[in-house]
C-alpha cells in the first residue's frame, strides 16, 4: 500500500537567497545529521546568465536500522538520488529526490519546492510532498514502515534547529544580506561573467532530499527561523501554513498534518467551493485517530446531515420556545482552567418528561444542537482570546434529584436520540465531563445510556457521588473557586434555569407533536417535495430580462429522479385541484405540484432547454441555467423509472401489487431556486441564499458567452 505524505507550507522569515546561501553550507556533509555521510556530484547544469543551475547529487545515508535487518538486507549504507533544479530568476527551487537502494523493493518519492512568499518576498515559503510504496523486504514491510516515520518525524523536528544553526553561521559572520540575481549586461568582461557565476553557485544551496524514506537529508525542510509570535492569521485559500496550524489548531505531528491537508486537499477538489473549517476537519480526524479514510466517510455523512437540517445557520434563524428557556435548565457559565467554555446542566432539577410532552423530541434535539454550536462558537472566541487553539468544551452535570421519574421510557428514548445524533455530527467537542452529585438511580440511566457513547468520550467522564466533588482531585481540580455556581456550594451567581415542573396545560396531543415535528424541520430555506410515480413535482419560474440565470440546489433525499428544465412563451395554469392537467397533492413528506398541462405537446406547447439529468438517491447538485428568451421556464423533477428491460423481469402480479403501492413510488426532494441577473452572477453561490448550507458550491462559472447561450454547471456528489 501506498502511503503518501504532504507537508503544510513552512514560513522561513528570510528573504530566499539568504536562505540559499544556507543551505550551501550543508554540503558535501552536514555535522548536525550523522546519518548523512556523504554526498557526491553526479551531474550538474548551468546556464549561460546564471539564472538556472541544475545539480543530480547521489547522497550516501547510515540508517539507524537494527543490525539484523542490514545484515539481512546485505546493505550497511542506503544511496538516494537527488535532482535540484535553482531557477534564480524566478526564486524557486525545486527538489526530485528518490531511492537507489532496493528499488526494487522500496519505491520512494519526494517533491519539495521553495518559493517566495506570495504576500511578502523577503519571506520564504517551503512545500513537501512525497510516497513511500513498500512492495516487499525480506518479510519486514511494517519494521521498514515504522524506521521510516520515525526518521521523518524526528527529521522535521530538526529541520528548524538546522536553519537556524546555519542563519546565526552566516549572522557571526557578518552576511545578513545575499544579492538577487540580475542579468549580466550585454557584452560582459570576464570579471562581470565570473561574478555572475559566483553568485549563483553562492545561491545553489541543495538539500539533500530523500525525507520521504525520513533519512535525515530534509531536516532542514520544516519550521520557521523566526519565532511563532507572528503567527499568519487566518487560512490561505487552497494551502495551511504551519504557524497557522500551530496557533489556530495546536501542536501536531507531521503526519497528522499531514492528514489535515490531504483530507482538506480531498474536500477542495470534491467540492469545489468552499468546504468546512480546518477545526472541524481535524476534529472527526482524532475521532478516528487519523485514519483518512473513516474519517472521511463519517464527515461527508455529517456534511449532507448538516445541509439538510441546516443546522450551520440554526443559531440565527430559530429561537427556542418559551418553554426551553423557562424549563430547561442548563446554561454557558464562564470556562474551566483550561479555557474551555464551560456549560452547566441541572439534569436532575429537569422535568424530561414534560418537556418532551410539551414540545416533543425533534424540539429538544434541535435545541442541543444549538447548544452544540454555540459552544463551537465559544471555542474560537475562546481561541482569540487565550492565544492558543481551544477545540472542545466542558460540560458539568449536576445529577441532585435525579430519581426514577427520569427513567420514563420517552424521555430515555429522546436522550439517546440526542446522544446518537451529537456522537455522529460533533466528534471531540466534549473536553470534558463532570457528573457531580450522583444518586443511587444513576447507576441505572448509565447503563442505558453509555453503550450509545464512543469510548473516546467515555474516557473524558468523571463521575463523583455525593459531595465528593469539593475533595482532592475534584472540583477545584478544573475550575477556578472564583466561578463555581452557587448552587454546589459556590460563590458566583449562576443564571442557569433552575427547572422545575412543566404544567401539563402546555402538554400537547401525540397528533400535534407530530406536525410540529415535521413543521420544524421544514421551515427552511430549502423546500421539501414529493415526487411520485407519474406525479412529477414542478416549479414556475417567470424571466422578464434574457440572459438571466436561474440558479437551484437541491438534494435528493429519496428514490431516483430526472431533473429537466423548459420553456414556454405561455404561463401555464395554476394548479388546481379539480384539473386534470395541473393539480396540487398535500403528503406529510412535502408538497406535489404539476403545472405543465396533460394536453400540452413538447416541442409545439413548451421546449427542452436542458438535457435530462438522472439524479440518484442521497446526491446534492447544484447547477445554473443562463436563459436565451423571456417567457416562463418550469424547473421539473420527475420520478426515474426502471428500465423496460428490468421491468419485464418482474411478476405480473407483483408489477401490479407495486402499482397499488404509491408509497413504494416516491421520491423526495429538498430544493432552493433563486434567479439572478447575468451582471451579478459569479458562478458561485455566494450569490445565493442556499449558500446557508455551508458546504455547497456552484461548481463553475455559468457565463452568457456561450456558443448556445446556455450552459448547465452542475456539481454532483454522493455521500456514502
Amino acid at each position: 500500500m501506498v502511503q503518501k505524505y504532504q507537508s503544510p507550507v513552512r514560513v522561513y522569515k528570510h528573504p530566499f537567497e539568504l536562505i540559499m546561501a544556507a543551505y550551501e553550507r550543508r554540503f558535501p556533509t552536514c555535522p548536525l545529521i550523522p546519518m548523512f555521510v556523504d554526498s557526491d556530484t553526479v551531474s550538474e547544469f548551468k546556464s549561460e546568465d546564471g539564472a538556472i543551475h541544475v545539480i543530480e547529487r547521489r547522497c550516501k545515508l547510515d540508517i539507524d536500522a537494527p543490525r539484523l535487518l542490514k545484515k539481512i538486507a546485505g546493505v550497511d549504507y542506503v544511496y538516494f538520488v537527488q535532482k535540484n533544479s535553482l531557477n534564480s530568476r524566478d526564486r524557486t527551487l525545486h527538489i526530485e529526490a528518490h531511492n537507489e537502494t532496493f528499488s526494487n523493493r522500496v519505491i520512494i518519492h519526494e517533491h519539495c519546492c521553495y518559493t517566495v512568499h506570495p504576500e511578502n518576498e523577503d519571506w520564504t515559503c517551503f512545500e513537501q510532498s512525497a510516497s513511500l510504496d513498500i512492495k516487499s523486504f525480506f518479510g519486514f514491510e511494517s519494521t521498514v514502515e515504522k524506521i521510516a516515520m520515525k526518521h521523518y518525524t524526528s527529521n522535521i523536528k530538526k529541520g528548524k534547529e538546522i536553519i537556524e544553526y546555519y542563519l546565526r553561521q552566516l549572522e557571526e559572520e557578518g552576511i545578513t544580506f545575499v544579492p538577487r540575481w540580475s542579468p549580466p549586461p550585454l557584452g560582459p568582461s570576464s570579471d562581470t561573467c565570473s561574478a555572475s557565476k559566483s553568485q549563483a553557485t553562492s545561491a545553489a544551496v541543495l538539500v539533500p532530499a530523500a525525507a520521504a524514506c525520513r533519512e535525515g537529508l530534509s531536516g532542514d525542510n520544516l519550521g520557521s527561523p523566526g519565532t511563532a509570535s507572528e503567527p499568519v492569521v487566518g487560512t490561505p485559500d487552497d494551502k495551511l501554513d504551519a504557524d497557522y496550524i500551530k496557533r489556530y489548531l495546536g501542536d501536531l505531528t507531521p503526519l497528522q498534518e499531514s492528514c489535515l491537508i490531504r483530507l482538506r486537499q480531498w474536500l477542495q477538489e470534491t467540492h469545489k467551493g468552499k468546504i468546512p473549517k480546518d477545526e472541524h476537519i481535524l476534529r472527526f480526524l482524532r475521532a478516528r485517530d487519523f485514519n483518512i479514510d473513516k474519517a472521511r466517510e463519517i464527515m461527508c455523512q455529517s456534511l449532507t446531515w448538516r445541509k439538510q437540517h441546516q443546522v450551520d445557520y440554526i443559531l440565527d434563524t430559530w429561537t427556542p420556545p418559551q418553554v426551553l428557556q423557562d424549563y430547561y435548565a442548563g446554561g454557558w457559565h464562564h470556562h474551566d482552567k483550561d479555557g474551555r467554555p464551560l456549560y452547566v446542566l441541572r439534569l436532575g432539577q429537569m422535568d424530561t418528561k414534560g418537556l418532551v410532552r410539551a414540545l416533543g423530541e425533534e424540539a429538544l434535539l434541535r435545541y442541543v444542537l444549538s447548544i452544540n454550536e454555540e459552544g463551537l462558537r465559544r471555542c474560537e472566541e475562546n481561541t482569540k482570546v487565550f492565544g492558543r487553539p481551544i477545540s472542545s468544551w466542558t460540560c458539568l452535570v449536576d445529577l441532585e434529584g435525579l430519581n426514577m421519574r427520569h427513567l420514563w421510557r420517552p424521555g430515555v428514548k429522546a436522550l439517546l436520540r440526542i446522544i446518537e445524533v451529537v456522537e455522529a455530527n460533533y466528534p471531540e467537542t466534549l473536553g470534558r465531563l463532570l457528573i457531580l452529585r450522583a444518586p443511587r438511580v444513576f447507576p441505572v440511566l448509565w447503563t442505558l445510556v453509555s453503550p450509545f457513547i464512543d469510548d473516546n468520550t467515555r474516557r473524558k467522564f468523571l463521575i463523583y457521588a455525593g459531595n465528593d466533588y469539593q475533595g482532592p482531585g475534584g472540583l477545584l481540580d478544573y475550575i477556578d473557586k472564583e466561578i463555581i455556581p452557587d448552587f454546589l456550594s459556590g460563590e458566583c451567581m449562576c443564571d442557569v434555569p433552575e427547572g422545575g415542573l412543566v404544567p401539563k396545560s402546555l402538554y400537547r396531543t401525540a397528533e400535534e407533536l407530530e406536525n410540529e415535528d415535521l413543521k420544524l424541520w421544514t421551515e427552511t430555506i430549502y423546500q421539501s417535495a414529493s415526487v411520485f410515480k407519474g406525479a412529477p413535482h414542478e416549479i414556475l419560474i417567470q424571466i422578464v430580462d434574457a440572459a438571466s440565470v436561474i440558479t437551484w440546489d437541491f438534494d435528493v433525499c429519496k428514490g431516483d429522479i430526472v431533473f429537466n428544465i423548459y420553456h414556454s412563451k405561455r404561463s401555464p395554469q395554476p394548479p388546481k385541484k379539480d384539473s386534470l392537467g395541473a393539480h396540487s397533492i398535500t403528503s406529510p413528506g412535502g408538497n406535489n405540484v404539476q403545472l405543465i398541462d396533460k394536453v400540452w405537446q413538447l416541442g409545439r406547447d413548451y421546449s427542452m432547454v436542458e438535457s435530462p439529468l438522472i439524479c440518484k438517491e442521497g446526491e446534492s447538485v447544484q447547477g445554473s441555467h443562463v436563459t436565451r428568451w423571456p417567457g416562463f421556464y418550469i424547473l421539473q423533477w420527475k420520478f426515474h423509472s426502471m428500465p423496460a428491460c428490468a421491468a419485464t423481469n418482474l411478476p405480473r402480479v407483483d408489477d401490479v401489487l407495486a402499482s397499488l403501492q404509491v408509497s413504494s413510488h416516491k421520491c423526495k426532494v429538498m430544493y432552493y431556486t433563486e434567479v439572478i441577473g447575468s451582471e451579478d452572477f459569479r458562478g458561485s453561490m455566494s450569490s445565493l441564499e442556499s449558500s446557508h448550507s455551508g458546504f455547497s458550491q456552484l461548481s463553475a462559472a455559468t457565463t452568457s458567452s456561450s456558443q448556445s447561450h446556455s450552459s448547465s454547471m452542475v456539481s454532483r456528489w454522493r455521500f456514502c
